[in-house]
């Protein structure tokens, strides 16, 4: 499928994800104001969310294999134990499990080295490992699949890597077209969940097809299917993984390996003491909506309290905040389930402002920026921080500076306040027609020196 894959939660940066318990706040909210409900689902709450910009992947795990000089040793969990547990999981499974000494030393470093990646990856499973189900059920796959988009993505919507490979499934741009995924200035099918997920199962049914082996058809997931066709003849004709693995690329001979020692600590993860940090939402509460017109992040936000953030993790496909209309396509919004209500039931005013007036409408209160008026957008700050701590609301802020998204650059400049300061009535009296603002009011600056 492509070059590299990169087993993300080997390099993973610790995160900070909330331990609360979910299960007895959510029959409260979900009777309670839909804002603190919202407030309980901020991204202080949910695993989805990736809050180290971590969703950008590299090949640290091929350039960097694993050291396997410590694997974790116990004086109960034996490899005759190990034997044996793997021995039951090949009964219950159409993979062909076994022990060999690799899987041995990727399952004990794992234990060893990996175990509170592992437990947050645990928790964003709670939310998509129910979707990868319904689909693998759907095309009759083996639901031991869904570890696969552990191997791919570390469960991270928008991961990316080098080798332009994207999504929870990790798509390169011809294979995602050539099994139906879309991708343009606005949307990204290779992020949508859904659609990304229909595809993976439909090219895991072709390369299963083409080799009737499991092991081989996750290995061609991984090469493509050329580069495992290559090893067999190089192997002289065998079809088993095992055999043919070294005449395989380096990064697929380690692909295997992970995916089963991922299979096997997920199944017996109680034994080993290993905990999901839990998420606040689950795949079962929430809700899809046709949008009937172009709908940007920003004009939901207004209408329903919802952090962007989460909006953004519900909605990865949509590349510009943006959701595009076509009368021959279909697009959806994701929302927490009870949020989806308050917008239905303000969908008319949602939808009532026309096309033109959606692009230019913010720009109809643009002012002019000024060193007094404004305010310089630090890494850690976002549009609704900013509003807030300039007593200023979300509108006022996004009309001032012509911003039709939440997107903000480190550094720039935004207009936090609409009333005319002593700096711009002299600038403005001392403007010449043909100097820059910008430097006309440096020139006044330094002539008043006392405004400063």
């Amino acid at each position: 499928m492509k070059k590299f894959f990169f087993l993300y939660f080997l390099v993973l940066s610790p995160l900070l994800f909330s331990q609360s318990s979910y299960q007895t706040k959510l029959v409260n909210l979900m009777n309670n104001s839909n804002l603190d409900y919202i407030n309980y689902l901020s991204d202080k709450n949910l695993t989805i969310i990736d809050k180290n910009n971590s969703g950008t992947l590299d090949n640290i795990w091929i350039t960097e294999p694993i050291q396997f000089s410590n694997p974790l040793n116990g004086s109960e969990f034996t490899s005759l134990l190990l034997i044996k547990q793997l021995d039951e999981l090949n009964g219950t499974t159409p993979f062909n499990i076994s022990h060999n000494p690799t899987l041995e030393r990727y399952i004990r470093v794992f234990l060893k080295d990996r175990r509170e990646s592992i437990s947050q990856i645990m928790g964003r499973a709670s939310y998509y490992f129910p979707i990868f189900e319904e689909h693998l059920d759907k095309y009759n796959l083996p639901l031991e699949i869904k570890y696969l988009a552990i191997i791919e993505s570390a469960l991270q919507p928008t991961a990316s890597s080098p080798s332009g490979a994207k999504g929870l499934w990790q798509f390169m741009y011809g294979t995602g077209k050539q099994f139906g995924l879309d991708v343009n200035s606005y949307v990204d099918d290779r992020f949508d969940v859904l659609k990304s997920t229909e595809a993976a199962c439909k090219y895991l049914s072709y390369l299963f097809n083409t080799f009737n082996d499991w092991d081989l058809a996750l290995a061609a997931y991984n090469s493509g299917p050329e580069n495992v066709k290559k090893a067999i003849n190089r192997a002289g004709g065998v079809n088993n993984y095992w055999k043919i693995r070294q005449y395989l690329p380096k990064e697929t001979q380690g692909y295997l390996p992970a995916f089963y020692a991922t299979f096997y600590i997920f199944e017996y993860a109680a034994m080993h003491n290993l905990k999901s940090n839990p998420s606040s939402l689950t795949y079962f509460e929430i809700d899809t909506i046709h949008v009937k017109n172009q709908l940007s992040f920003a004009k939901i936000q207004n209408i329903i309290p919802i952090e962007n953030n989460l909006l953004k993790a519900l909605n990865p496909q949509y590349k510009k905040e943006i959701i595009p209309y076509s009368k021959n396509k279909k697009y959806i919004l994701t929302l927490p389930v009870n949020l989806s209500s308050t917008f239905l039931e303000n969908e008319n005013s949602i939808y009532q402002v026309s096309n033109s007036e959606t692009n230019f409408s913010s720009f109809s209160n643009h002012i002019k920026i000024t060193k007094r008026n404004s305010y310089i957008v630090k890494s850690s700050d976002n549009l609704i921080k900013i509003a807030k701590n300039h007593q200023i609301t979300l509108k006022e802020l996004k009309a001032w500076n012509g911003l039709q998204t939440n997107y903000l650059i480190t550094g720039q400049r935004l207009v936090i306040t609409n009333r005319v300061k002593n700096d711009q009535i002299n600038t403005k009296n001392s403007f010449s027609p043909s100097i820059s603002p910008i430097f006309s009011s440096v020139k006044n600056e330094s002539k008043n020196p006392s405004v400063l």
